[in-house]
């Protein structure tokens, strides 16, 4: 499913020999062309597998931009690269992989009076929350890689986790952004009000004349961008255009936010942080079944929940295997929302709890319930959901269960009809797999049964993933709810986008974009 600008295609005629000399001409860092490099970096957490023409490892921001120097002055894609985790081939080429996760992970500045944080693009996210934590702050997004994911590969991916509820995606907590082209234009990318933007487009710079483009692009399709794009809040498919609209601040960094690489190299970035509540206490809600634990998320949205995530028993029988070590009753059900509300203290924390547990009404109202205010069965009911989707790589015989439909999303009002469509989906085309997932934002995970190990198996997986796609956009939803398109679904993006917008994109493309993942 890979398209050409992710699948690394490169020149026969590159000078390979003079683009190691000028690398290492350049570079502090490490810069290897090595069989033993190229095999480690062959590989993200997707199905797909590129062996890379070589590999940099900078230590400073300099590095990073002697690298994309050489990549241009000699043809050479490249693939800025975090911490790996990328579930859709984000994070491998075959050109010149940069791995910013070893060196580059610096917290420059955090200013609680702000509540902002200064970073480079290597900076895991869980240092980054660990330093802000003593200013009673945090980053919003969540993904479960939080041990192990690096801010720069959330930019490129706009990644969300559990807590968007309350707080947004990646994209919704950019304040600006350090950039870099692939010809080498370095600019700092934010908001801009309607005269910056022209003040910026006058200069006669090569940064100007990108500004004016935009400025441009955003005047050309306005219509489109306003209508042709689905409003919701974990729309991560295709390029957010939408966010240089005057309404939505002309927002470039926003905007960049989710690109994949695919436009420019990001040096560093401000990012928000927010305040985290002082307290929080875990509901545990049991339906019958998961589409009518599905039906009942938009009435908890009205409770101003901080996450609302999903399972099913389907899920919890894969705590039974050897390994698992999360063994904790849930409450009587099939599926299961595990809802989280914040309070200024404890008591008030489970106040909230109790309150929406006694509130819910009609299909939101559980056949079964708890607040739970041990703090060591909390623990260990969200390890369910943590270890459950490691599990959930396995299905019940034991047979590999693959990602590439994974993390699809729609808007939560519908996403009790879209989890019974997808049902049928998955019968009609004998495939298996457990759903779980945010169903507060309407993304659900699911790893299946696909084999891939042949061509009949490969073109079943394609017409699944076509009748998937089909069935998202039937619900106007994203065929990508926060690990980017990547190679799995890029080509899928004219269903969910239209041909005629599609067409209608300039076919001239910023300048960073030989950049790719």
């Amino acid at each position: 499913m890979a398209d050409p600008q992710h699948s690394g295609a490169m020149d026969d005629d590159i000078d390979i020999e003079g683009f190691q000399r000028a690398l290492r001409a350049e570079i502090s860092g490490t810069v290897s062309f090595g069989p033993g490099a190229r095999a480690l970096y062959t590989a993200d957490a997707s199905n797909y597998r590129h062996v890379p023409m070589g590999v940099v490892v900078p230590r400073t921001v300099d590095d990073m931009i002697a690298a994309v120097a050489a990549c241009n002055a000699y043809g050479v894609p490249l693939t800025p690269r975090g911490g790996g985790t990328s579930i859709a081939g984000n994070s491998i080429g075959a050109g010149l992989v940069i791995d910013t996760s070893r060196h580059l992970s610096a917290i420059e500045d955090l200013d609680p009076a702000a509540r902002t944080a200064r970073v480079q693009p290597g900076v895991i996210l869980d240092d980054l929350r660990r330093a802000a934590r003593p200013h009673g702050l945090t980053f919003g997004p969540d993904p479960s890689t939080h041990s192990r994911c690096t801010l720069g590969g959330m930019i490129g991916n706009n990644s969300c986790g559990s807590h968007s509820v309350a707080w947004g995606t990646t994209a919704d907590n950019v304040e600006s952004l350090d950039v870099l082209t692939y010809d080498g234009v370095r600019m700092t990318a934010g908001a801009t009000s309607r005269e910056q933007r022209d003040d910026l487009a006058a200069r006669p710079t090569p940064e100007g004349r990108i500004h004016a483009a935009l400025r441009d692009l955003t005047d050309t399709y306005m219509g489109e961008l306003r209508t042709g794009m689905p409003q919701f809040s974990r729309r991560v498919s295709g390029y957010g255009l939408d966010h240089l609209l005057p309404e939505n601040g002309g927002n470039l960094a926003r905007a960049l936010t989710g690109t994949e690489g695919s436009c420019v190299t990001v040096l560093g970035a401000t990012v928000r942080l927010v305040e985290a509540p002082p307290a929080r206490v875990l509901v545990v809600l049991g339906y019958p079944d998961t589409p009518s634990a599905a039906d009942a998320v938009p009435e908890l949205l009205n409770h101003a929940p901080l996450t609302v995530e999903g399972l099913n028993d389907r899920l919890v029988v894969g705590l039974d295997r050897p390994g698992a070590r999360s063994r904790v009753r849930l409450p009587d059900g099939r599926a299961w929302l595990m809802v989280e509300m914040g309070g200024e203290d404890a008591a008030a924390a489970v106040a909230a709890g109790h309150a929406l547990l006694r509130d819910l009404t009609g299909a939101a109202r559980p056949q079964d319930g708890a607040v739970v205010t041990d703090p060591a069965r909390a623990q260990a009911l969200w390890r369910v959901r943590e270890e459950g989707s490691g599990l959930a790589t396995r299905g019940p015989g034991g047979t590999e269960a693959w990602p590439g439909w994974e993390d699809a999303a729609v808007p939560p009002e519908r996403l009790g009809s879209y989890l019974r469509g997808f049902d049928r989906l998955m019968e009609r085309h004998g495939r298996n797999g457990v759903a779980y997932g945010h169903f507060g934002e309407g993304c659900i995970h699911i790893r299946i049964d696909f084999d891939l190990a042949g061509r009949a198996g490969q073109r079943d997986f394609r017409t699944f993933m076509e009748d998937a796609a089909d069935l998202v956009v039937e619900h106007g939803g994203s065929l990508s709810g926060e690990h980017g398109d990547g190679q799995a679904r890029s080509e899928l993006l004219p269903r969910m986008y239209g041909e005629e917008l599609m067409k209608r994109s300039p076919r001239s493309r910023p300048s960073g974009t030989r950049a790719t993942g």
